[in-house]
């Protein structure tokens, strides 16, 4: 049966046709055709930001909360343009997410008209696939294929632009009964052989890791993973986009790896005689310099996007397909060896990694002045809040600080930035996180540089009646920044100070208590260490509004443990001037 009915009409008869709920956006001219029937739309929500940018991170914690992709919408031009960033950073963290935008009408794309860009070709890099509509009767197969894309295979952002004439036009509507993508056929399953050898290797290794990745949570392998791990004993790392997939507390947990990531897990991948990568790719921030990464492992490496696999890393076995599906044939292969009596012996490199769990723990320095320790503030925070909560970063040490000392036991319970290391992330996709599970407490951790980029998206949780609560690390700086022109600029503070927290006197540009009424929010500040908990407590009580907590932090407070830049992972400082001693831990 077919319908007649505008192509805007049919935009959102699609749109409930793949089950969205939400849409994150803006109105403008080129999309104002669309919004018409939105308005009528009993299935879809509309959540009107205060800006593109935050609809796009919007979509991105709703994909995170739920798995399905997140949607946007957003006018021509600079509506589109704004968008940018969010698909970018959707990119590159493997992020499922339509982003629909309005588009001068079809005779006058290529003309300079008013509020014209070429958004397909903007984004064309930074997009899993985009498509231009210019013709009414091809929404509904766009559409179809757009939510197919972004969340199938290895999922990412799709846009889907749409001239405004195709918007207005009449057409019959005719939702397809099936997909045509010549050229899509995104390889899931295994192969079998590959899989064998990598349980043959597992079990003949001495010193195996299983390295981690956000691939690991996008597939929601995490109870696939957990069996794995304990049927074969191996010590697990878990990368920033992977932390909670496999429990902190767990005794295999050797924790995180990379730039700041623990000692343990730093040297047990660059101590392994076999890494096993799970979803993950191999990053500068996990491997260091790499010619020196690991330098005595071999390299099973399990990826969906056959594209990953061997890009930085050399594979010795590579595996294409979905990580769950990788997972549940290895827990097969390695049980099948085991029954015939080939299993590892990993006693000795247990002993290796216990000691250095043991000789370096996380730490910090507390503070002697009175003043906040921002990792003493993310600790409690944490504690109180507990793992059901979720736990939205910006990006800087406050996001840092936060993957290390809050304890992540839950899949999906650590969102933030990863790759694009996008400032002003955590507000609005704490907002998309809290829409998708309301019943869920969500913290969004943030620095006060990051929360000036994106805080006006406080009045969209306070008119929307969205309870997310908002923990801003305060040290008055551009955090991270600082801490490199302290390590590696001779303390040459050049345009990082940002009068939000002066050390000398009370004026504070903005004053975020009273930003935080301004916007129809509760604002609370924590200065001193005694009243850290009561103020996450009356924080916690507050469920009927947004709230937003300056906590006044230490200037000085620097991430470790770091692997400064250009430089092996051997070389890991676990304080400043503070290297461990691996041959003595060898």
């Amino acid at each position: 049966m077919t319908e007649q009915m505008t192509g805007a009409q049919s935009l959102i008869r699609s749109l409930e046709h793949v089950g969205v709920d939400t849409v994150f956006g803006i109105p403008g001219g080129a999309i104002l055709p669309a919004y018409d029937p939105l308005y009528d739309s009993s299935e879809v929500r509309h959540i009107l930001m205060r800006h593109e940018q935050g609809a796009g991170h919007a979509a991105e914690g709703y994909a995170y909360a739920t798995g399905k992709p997140g949607v946007c919408m957003a006018t021509s031009g600079p509506g589109a343009t704004n968008l940018v960033t969010p698909l970018a950073d959707a990119h590159m963290d493997s992020v499922p997410m339509v982003a629909i935008t309005g588009q001068v009408a079809s005779p006058a794309i290529g003309t300079d008209a008013f509020q014209e860009a070429d958004i397909c070709g903007i984004t064309m890099p930074i997009t899993k696939h985009n498509f231009l509509v210019k013709k009414a009767e091809d929404i509904p197969h766009t559409i179809a294929e757009a939510f197919h894309v972004a969340s199938s295979g290895r999922p990412g952002p799709v846009l889907v632009d749409i001239s405004k004439d195709a918007l207005q036009a009449t057409t019959d509507f005719a939702w397809p009964e099936r997909l045509d993508l010549p050229g899509y056929r995104p390889v899931t399953k295994p192969h079998g052989k590959q899989v064998r050898e990598a349980a043959r290797m597992i079990s003949e290794a001495e010193r195996p890791v299983l390295y981690v990745g956000g691939g690991v949570l996008r597939a929601g392998a995490s109870a696939e993973l957990r069996v794995l791990a304990e049927l074969t004993g191996v010590p697990v790392v878990t990368t920033l986009m992977a932390r909670g997939v496999f429990p902190d507390d767990h005794p295999q947990h050797v924790g995180m790896p990379g730039m700041h990531g623990d000692v343990s897990a730093v040297g047990a991948l660059q101590r392994a005689d076999l890494i096993v990568a799970l979803g993950a790719r191999f990053d500068d921030r996990v491997t260091g310099r790499l010619d020196s990464f690991a330098p005595g492992a071999r390299i099973v490496h399990a990826d969906i996007d056959p594209a990953e696999i061997s890009k930085n890393r050399h594979a010795d076995v590579p595996i294409v397909g979905d990580c769950r599906e990788v997972l549940a044939d290895l827990v097969v292969a390695v049980r099948s060896d085991q029954e015939k009596g080939r299993e590892g012996d990993y006693t000795a490199w247990w002993t290796q990694l216990g000691r250095l769990r043991e000789t370096y723990p996380k730490d910090y320095d507390r503070t002697e002045d009175g003043t906040l320790s921002p990792q003493h503030v993310i600790e409690r925070l944490g504690t109180l809040a507990g793992p059901e909560a979720t736990y939205v970063a910006g990006v800087g040490q406050h996001q840092m600080w936060a993957a290390q000392f809050i304890g992540h036991q839950r899949p999906g319970s650590f969102v933030n930035s990863g790759g694009l290391g996008t400032m002003g992330f955590s507000v609005p996709a704490a907002l998309g996180a809290k829409v998708a599970d309301p019943e869920r407490v969500v913290w969004a951790v943030d620095g006060d540089g990051c929360f000036q980029m994106t805080n006006q998206e406080l009045a969209t949780a306070a008119v929307e009646g969205i309870p997310l609560k908002v923990a801003v690390v305060n040290n008055g700086n551009l955090g991270m920044v600082r801490q490199w022109q302290t390590l590696y600029y001779e303390g040459r503070y050049s345009n990082t100070d940002l009068q939000t927290s002066p050390l000398d006197e009370k004026v504070r540009i903005p004053d975020f208590v009273r930003l935080a009424e301004a916007y129809g929010c509760v604002g609370l500040r924590c200065e001193t260490p005694e009243d850290i908990d009561t103020t996450i407590e009356k924080a916690m009580a507050i469920n009927d509004r947004p709230v937003v907590v300056d906590f006044t932090v230490n200037h000085d407070a620097m991430v470790w443990p770091m692997v400064g830049p250009g430089v092996s992972n051997d070389e890991i400082q676990y304080a400043r001037d503070m290297a461990p001693d691996w041959e003595h831990e060898d």
